[in-house]
């Protein structure tokens, strides 16, 4: 069986789990403070704050920039349905607008077009790992005055070329910046999830809440040579990140580089495999971004079942997965008036799927599963 994806785990990450639990520090502790501060170092951002998943970021992320009741987030339709139950969370409303259909990203004109009085931010995902287009995307922020919130949940070691230069995403060029630790993801700890942001204050109010607005954490009342006594300054969460959890996320972090090299080398064959077939789009990465390839979605003909392809290729031990999905085809928002043209996004969801990827596969993996989907094209 070639599975969709498979996280890259081995004794390394065994052995550091192995030692934080017999440390007898085993919830957040110094490994999640390590942690932040290495992957703050990884991708350059000032500040780094571990939490429990990204879902818990984006919701923290968007409590930070003030996105509250009456507000309006723009974001994807076409992205995980944790998008846009975060702007929930907050008592917001998700205002969906297309994507680029080559990008499978936010579409920076559709989002110009959809800002209004209420628009408190936009919330642009790095879908699959790629890239959105930043640039464009910051300049509709800067002009009205609105946050932006990157839901990099997929794209840790991806990079961005901004003013000349390449940047791992994670740099905040909006406000704040969410990551998944997810075992899909490229680098991962079970669960858990990372914000980073060159903001301090943003910073101090991700820690504060984290921890259910806990005045001192509880490693330093711990530490201390003195009674302290703790306040409880705001209503926060259970958000926290594991030492256990930390301790095989820098380990993972080391990896990095070379899981993303190797996921670009799959991605390569693959298009090198799949690019002659008739009908067939394969991802397009522009010249100003290089995808971690998290994820490769290949967009069928038209008029081919996409369910029966996936089918076909389960049944000769291939797993794939639909499209991303629309949330506002999904029943906590059908109900809502949409304002803006989602044909786009419907149409990705339903043409498209994902195939394998992951830094285990070899070469003879990658043929069969593009020898198997081109076989399947043809009758």
């Amino acid at each position: 069986m070639i599975p969709i994806a498979m996280p890259f785990l081995e004794n390394a990450e065994a052995e550091a789990a192995h030692q934080a639990v017999l440390s007898g520090w085993v919830s957040q502790g110094p490994q999640v403070a390590a942690f932040e501060r290495e992957f703050a170092a990884t991708v350059g951002a000032p500040h780094a704050c571990a939490v429990s998943n990204c879902t818990t970021a984006l919701h923290l992320a968007l409590l930070a920039v003030g996105v509250g009741p009456g507000d309006e987030v723009i974001t994807a339709s076409h992205s995980f349905i944790a998008t846009a139950n975060a702007i929930r969370y907050c008592g917001a409303t998700p205002v969906f607008v297309d994507i680029d259909p080559t990008t499978y990203n936010l579409d920076p004109r559709c989002v110009a077009e959809a800002v209004t009085e209420r628009t408190r931010a936009i919330l642009a995902i790095h879908q699959m790992g790629m890239p959105c287009d930043l640039h464009a995307l910051m300049a509709v922020a800067n002009r009205h005055d609105i946050a932006l919130v990157e839901d990099a949940a997929c794209a840790a070691g991806s990079q961005i070329r901004i003013d000349g230069q390449w940047e791992r995403i994670g740099r905040p060029r909006g406000q704040i910046a969410c990551f998944s630790f997810h075992p899909r993801k490229v680098i991962t700890t079970g669960e858990g999830g990372m914000l980073t942001t060159s903001d301090p204050e943003c910073d101090r109010k991700f820690r504060l809440c984290r921890q259910h607005g806990m005045s001192v954490p509880d490693t330093v009342r711990h530490g201390s040579r003195q009674v302290i006594f703790e306040d409880y300054l705001v209503i926060g969460f259970n958000y926290r990140m594991t030492d256990v959890q930390a301790a095989v996320g820098r380990k993972q972090l080391e990896r990095l580089p070379d899981l993303v090299s190797r996921r670009r080398a799959i991605a390569a064959s693959y298009a090198e495999l799949l690019g002659n077939i008739d009908g067939v789009a394969l991802p397009v990465e522009p010249e100003w971004a290089r995808s971690n390839w998290q994820s490769y979605c290949v967009r069928l003909p038209n008029r081919v079942d996409q369910k029966a392809v996936m089918q076909s290729l389960l049944n000769q031990g291939i797993a794939t997965r639909r499209g991303i999905m629309c949330s506002h085809r999904e029943p906590p928002y059908s109900s809502e008036k949409q304002h803006h043209d989602l044909r786009q996004s419907e149409l990705a969801q339903d043409n498209s799927i994902l195939l394998p990827i992951y830094t285990q596969m070899t070469e003879d993996d990658v043929a069969r599963v593009a020898n198997a989907l081109r076989r399947e094209l043809r009758q």
